[in-house]
């Protein structure tokens, strides 16, 4: 990273910004273009790793892709904010926190797995517990994200105006 100034390299700390925000943007392999796409998702740290769960269609361009290849990249950001250069535009810049984790991303064939990622999926976005059984579950397909390596970065708004 070249700004080491804004690296975060504290555990708590990245998972703070994982909890802090609520879409991520999934980027995967489409032949000779990336191919982005933002998601909800919910997260697990149990076992000292960044493990996200995320829901699709079951059927698409995106789960296409995955199975073709399932070596992606993960990038979240939160806390963004306008950093005012007054009448200079140079001055100009962003205040924000994100985290650019890169994995592998499957697709759970457990009911089980699945129930437990979409229930990790509605506590992340909505803060309650839900009862998911598995005819719910069946109705989505269900993402699951580990990361292999991961940075993460903050910069403050130390400036007003």
């Amino acid at each position: 990273m070249r700004r080491k100034d804004r690296e975060i390299t504290n555990f708590d700390e990245i998972k703070s910004i994982i909890d802090a925000a609520m879409i991520l943007h999934l980027a995967l392999f489409d032949e000779h273009y990336p191919y982005i796409v933002p998601l909800h998702y919910g997260c697990d740290f149990s076992d000292g790793k960044i493990v996200l769960y995320m829901h699709c269609a079951k059927e698409g361009h995106k789960l296409n892709l995955i199975k073709a290849n399932s070596s992606v990249c993960v990038e979240i950001e939160t806390d963004v904010e306008l950093i005012s250069g007054g009448h200079i535009p140079c001055n100009y810049g962003s205040a924000f926190s994100s985290v650019v984790a890169r994995g592998t991303i499957n697709i759970p064939v457990s009911s089980e797995e699945k129930i437990h990622g979409l229930k990790l999926l509605m506590k992340h976005q909505t803060g309650k517990d839900f009862d998911i059984n598995e005819q719910m579950a069946d109705t989505v397909e269900v993402l699951k994200f580990v990361a292999d390596s991961y940075s993460a970065k903050s910069r403050a708004n130390s400036r007003t105006g």
